[in-house]
């Protein structure tokens, strides 16, 4: 078998605020005083195959984010390795060149944020291209006019600027900047979160359709479970930086394994439900600065036995193509 088109080794970021002036002045008179760590990622282990979609999924601040970024190129991870059809970056580059690191890019959460708004849409898409020499200054126009028409704008408007068109229209000018690089790889981050629920749909049927057009490999990141699960082949459950769940679509929603993927779905609103009633997830999120040892779910878990106080859960096979990481399949 071919390599995975994305291959994740025990990779792990941690955020690090060194002390100030004072604290350090504290810590002379013995305050003991440490700098904070916030380990966004914890030794994930995931693979990605080409053509795949893989939802990325679970509550803010678990480090979906983080790993896109990490996969994207954006941030570099703190340990572990990210190989790309079975190579590092430094082995891409090094062969390559820096071109070749196009072929993974990223849509971002918010496109006013993301787009710059001195610049023309024309300019915002066409530029990458022509400085990389993907196509020439004088087949620019010609270019970002197809790629606007293949996302759904008209490419009279792409003298525009940002703030003239809607959140909608902004988001496929993100999706067109993406493809302007011809990637094989996009890591969508929360894409479609502040969209009006019929432009979500649109937005999302676009991303299927490119999908098939240009053979393209997704990691589409979000907290809506309905639409991870439309849009998705496989789909990560994600808790305070790490993976406790991954699983073919339909298998997870039919049967989630782990008590948080069960809080989560059981939580998803669906039309055919009759008398349900909402049930949140007891508890807070644990602080990442201060994560709970043993499993980081058990102060949450209505399962939690002594061993989940005080030991990692390994992320083990449970079914083919299923894996968990819950103290429950092993007992």
């Amino acid at each position: 078998m071919s390599a995975p088109k994305l291959a994740l080794e025990g990779v792990s970021k941690r955020f690090r605020k060194p002390l100030d002036l004072a604290a350090r002045a504290a810590n002379l008179l013995g305050a003991g005083m440490r700098e904070s760590v916030v380990a966004a990622v914890d030794d994930v282990n995931l693979s990605v195959h080409e053509g795949e979609v893989v939802g990325l999924a679970g509550e803010s601040g678990c480090g979906k984010t983080t790993l896109g970024r990490i996969i994207a190129g954006i941030t570099a991870p703190s340990a572990g390795v990210v190989r790309y059809s079975g190579r590092t970056r430094e082995a891409i580059l090094s062969s390559a060149g820096r071109k070749a690191l196009l072929k993974t890019q990223m849509i971002f959460q918010d496109p006013m944020a993301s787009l710059n708004p001195r610049m023309r849409i024309k300019d915002i898409v066409g530029e990458a291209p022509v400085v990389h020499g993907i196509v020439s200054q004088r087949e620019s126009t010609d270019y970002v006019d197809a790629l606007l028409r293949r996302v759904g704008l008209d490419p009279d408007d792409a003298s525009r600027y940002p703030h003239q068109f809607s959140g909608g229209q902004r988001a496929r000018i993100g999706i067109a900047r993406a493809l302007a690089v011809k990637p094989d790889v996009l890591v969508c981050d929360e894409s479609v979160a502040s969209l009006d629920v019929s432009i979500k749909a649109q937005v999302l049927n676009l991303f299927m359709q490119l999908r098939r057009d240009f053979a393209l490999t997704y990691l589409f990141i979000s907290h809506d479970l309905g639409v991870v699960e439309h849009i998705s082949d496989r789909i990560v459950i994600m808790y305070l930086g790490r993976i406790v769940e991954i699983a073919g679509t339909a298998d997870l929603f039919r049967e989630p394994n782990h008590p948080y993927t069960q809080a989560l779905l059981t939580n998803v609103p669906r039309l055919t439900a009759r008398k349900h009633r909402f049930a949140p997830l007891k508890g807070e999120i644990p602080s990442a600065l201060a994560p709970p040892g043993g499993c980081h779910f058990h102060p949450r878990c209505p399962f939690a036995m002594a061993r989940c106080r005080t030991e990692r859960p390994a992320l083990m096979p449970v079914a083919p193509g299923r894996w968990s990481a819950c103290h429950l399949n092993a007992s």
